[in-house]
């Protein structure tokens, strides 16, 4: 049974990095959007798992804040934000998706020997997890800065912060106070973008962060 548990917890966190590989593979922004709810559903049940093994009941708040707010408040208000910014759809890219794809895979290897030395003694559940949080966390930073899109890069920054996520309820989990504030603070900071994309497709009439740069009279 502790080999099962072991192989579960391993194919949802394993799923979280496919989910950010679907994540750069989105050309589309409404998909891209889906694929983000995708992934926010799979880390909760990454984390409920988590729950489960380690018998921490204040992880199961996490994974129910996971699907509530990550897998379906946050990506339905980036469809109407996207719906009423009238912005175009498709997802604008600073690299070609080949050269993005062996990077990402480059990343993932990289957190691999990196974390798997660094944690070496630790508990193996926890070594291979942190391994795979880390590889989300190096994935949503690739995105951020392969896509030039506004909308693109703020989906990068929460996938970003689902790698977070991951590596803390590995790590034997936080106290439930931090991450009731997480989520609240994740939700400020959408209200945030929010404006901001509306003061740019104001200004600009686009989202494409290079309007910024040709405004400041700076180039990539």
């Amino acid at each position: 049974m502790d080999r099962l548990y072991f192989d579960i917890a391993h194919l949802l966190a394993g799923g979280l990095v496919l989910t950010s590989f679907m994540l750069l593979y989105q050309d589309r922004l409404y998909a891209l959007l889906n694929t983000y709810a995708l992934q926010a559903l799979v880390l909760a049940l990454a984390v409920g798992w988590q729950a489960h093994i380690q018998h921490a009941a204040h992880l199961y708040i996490t994974a129910a804040i996971a699907v509530i707010f990550k897998a379906l408040v946050i990506p339905f208000a980036l469809h109407r934000m996207v719906a009423q910014l009238g912005v175009h759809r498709e997802v604008e890219s600073v690299v070609s998706l080949v050269p993005t794809m062996l990077a990402g895979i480059a990343l993932v290897a990289l957190s691999m020997v990196v974390m798997l030395r660094v944690t070496e003694g630790a508990d193996p559940l926890a070594r291979e997890d942190l391994a795979f949080a880390l590889s989300v966390i190096l994935l949503g930073l690739l995105m951020m800065v392969t896509r030039s899109n506004a909308v693109s890069q703020v989906v990068g920054f929460m996938s970003l912060e689902n790698g977070l996520i991951l590596a803390a309820a590995a790590a034997k989990g936080m106290p439930l106070v931090v991450e009731i504030s997480v989520a609240f603070s994740v939700l400020i900071a959408l209200i945030v973008i929010g404006i901001f994309l509306f003061r740019i497709r104001e200004r600009f009439d686009t989202v494409d962060l290079q309007a910024l740069d040709d405004f400041r009279g700076e180039r990539r």
